[in-house]
């Protein structure tokens, strides 16, 4: 008699954590990228205010513009220092200013129009603005994890 009442109880046990998991959202489904939009963002007109507050103690202002679990689309301000993201590519397209930029072990200059790859691993940052401020659309692949900035000396 016992044995067919513990074996119902862990049927009843198993259905009961199968629906629950069907009612109860997931704690990674709260930090799901939101569904994309139809939308026209003019990122040549945003001021740096529009951008964002600078971040921490460096000279860069980002704006995440798309969010997918494949990758991300942002528009960035200013300049940071010399790292590189070991698990995300990077490409980069100037849209303002003009100066020399890291790239690898060598600094490169790079004006408006310019499209700059940045494959994972390899060192990167703005360096010095000779006009304007640099402004970048930059697209990292896949999306950039938390923690995955690594300083360069």
């Amino acid at each position: 008699m016992r044995l067919p009442l513990l074996c119902g109880g862990f049927a009843a046990a198993f259905v009961a954590g199968v629906l629950v998991t069907k009612i109860v959202p997931h704690a990674e489904a709260q930090s799901a990228p939101p569904a994309m939009a139809p939308q026209i963002i003019n990122v040549l007109t945003m001021t740096d205010e529009e951008i964002g507050p600078l971040i921490g103690s460096t000279d860069l202002r980002s704006r995440p513009l798309v969010v997918t679990e494949f990758g991300t689309v942002g528009v960035q301000s200013g300049n940071v220092a010399r790292h590189f993201h070991a698990e995300a590519h990077e490409i980069q397209l100037i849209l303002d200013g003009a100066g020399s930029f890291w790239l690898g072990d060598r600094e490169v200059q790079v004006r408006a129009g310019d499209l700059i790859i940045i494959p994972k691993g390899t060192a990167h940052a703005g360096s010095r603005a000779t006009t304007g401020r640099f402004r970048a659309l930059a697209i990292k692949l896949p999306p950039q994890r938390a923690g995955d900035t690594v300083p360069v000396p």
